[in-house]
């Protein structure tokens, strides 16, 4: 039952009762708070990452997430077969442009083309939530010269689609692209991407989209492990520290909403599009931290950060399965939730 629609049977409960005491109103105010601390559960989804040639089809796929609750899902291409499995599923998506892409998308042509092929057949069944134009490109990039107009085109087309109210269009960042991130409050865009993002953080707040990020305390603790504990970056460190966080999650994205109130973007709501811990391939990588680290995050994100605190955290995990064909560090191919054969590697409550 969401907060909307306990609202309303509170306020045809008052209209139709004659004699309406405090009992009541606290028995009601006790079924609203059952209802938002259910809403806060409902902010974990996982990311869904397909470099592997041992995975299960699709449906299967479509049909752990739903078995498992696991309510939103972020896509990194416009999977049609993907697509077609989440028809009438109820999971909310994220849904990624190609990086390969981008560049077609600066054509406004294209941009429609584009929302006419992998949006618009699917709306009225796939709870398409977000469109991610572009992850991790840096200003430096070739890709980098696209993303404003391929954002802009992008959203005329959603616009043109009568699409505006379901969906938002916006960017994902890694978080280095974040500098003086300690203390958090000090935290602002590095040089090379300030005249790069700018631009970026007014269309989010001219369009109401949110402002997503990939934070990763894991990558944090293995560049710095002199400075940084293993437990403050697991959620087990008992107390604060010296700027009051007892957690590096926090503190890496309020670095980041503090970079945003550098440059007037203090209203936008931080999405945590990816964030995990992998089991394998490196310092500190275990299955006994993976599985900490993943219970710690799902029970946490309810509870918002020392900036924002008592809101919920919308965050993807990280990712549903190793992906064995994945390039890059040897911990890229371990950071699954779950086997090829379908098992969970930990024992997890997404709920």
């Amino acid at each position: 039952m969401c907060t909307s629609i306990l609202v309303s049977f509170i306020k045809q409960y008052i209209t139709k009762k004659k004699h309406f005491n405090m009992s009541n109103i606290f028995l009601l105010i006790g079924i609203l708070s059952i209802g938002l601390a259910f809403t806060g559960a409902q902010s974990i989804g996982v990311c869904y990452g397909m470099i592997g040639n041992n995975l299960p089809s699709k449906q299967e796929v479509v049909d752990l997430y739903k078995s498992k609750g696991i309510n939103r899902m972020r896509l990194y291409y416009p999977d049609e077969e993907a697509l077609q499995a989440l028809r009438g599923s109820n999971i909310e998506l994220i849904l990624d442009v190609a990086k390969e892409t981008l560049s077609s998308l600066v054509n406004a042509n294209e941009a429609t083309n584009w929302i006419n092929k992998f949006v618009k057949p699917y709306s009225q069944d796939v709870k398409i939530k977000y469109i991610t134009v572009g992850n991790e490109i840096y200003p430096n990039d070739n890709e980098a010269q696209y993303i404003l107009p391929a954002l802009q085109n992008i959203q005329n087309a959603i616009s043109s689609a009568n699409l505006q109210g379901q969906i938002k269009v916006s960017i994902a960042i890694a978080m280095s692209l974040i500098q003086n991130s300690y203390p958090p409050n000090n935290g602002a865009f590095i040089d090379p991407a300030r005249s790069y993002i700018q631009p970026i953080i007014n269309f989010l707040v001219t369009n109401g989209s949110p402002f997503l990020a990939n934070v990763y305390p894991y990558i944090a603790y293995v560049g710095d492990k002199q400075n940084i504990h293993l437990d403050y970056a697991l959620f087990n460190q008992q107390g604060n520290n010296d700027v009051g966080y007892q957690n590096l999650f926090d503190a890496q994205l309020d670095s980041v909403y503090a970079a945003l109130e550098k440059v007037g973007g203090s209203n936008l709501q931080i999405v945590v599009s990816e964030s995990g811990w992998p089991s394998a391939g490196g310092d500190g990588a275990t299955p006994e931290n993976a599985a900490t680290y993943y219970s710690n995050l799902i029970n946490h994100v309810k509870s918002g950060t020392v900036k924002k605190p008592g809101m919920a955290i919308e965050t993807y995990l990280f990712a549903m399965f190793d992906e064995n064909q994945k390039n890059g560090a040897s911990t890229e191919q371990h950071f699954g939730l779950f086997n090829p054969d379908k098992s969970p590697k930990y024992q997890i409550n997404f709920n």
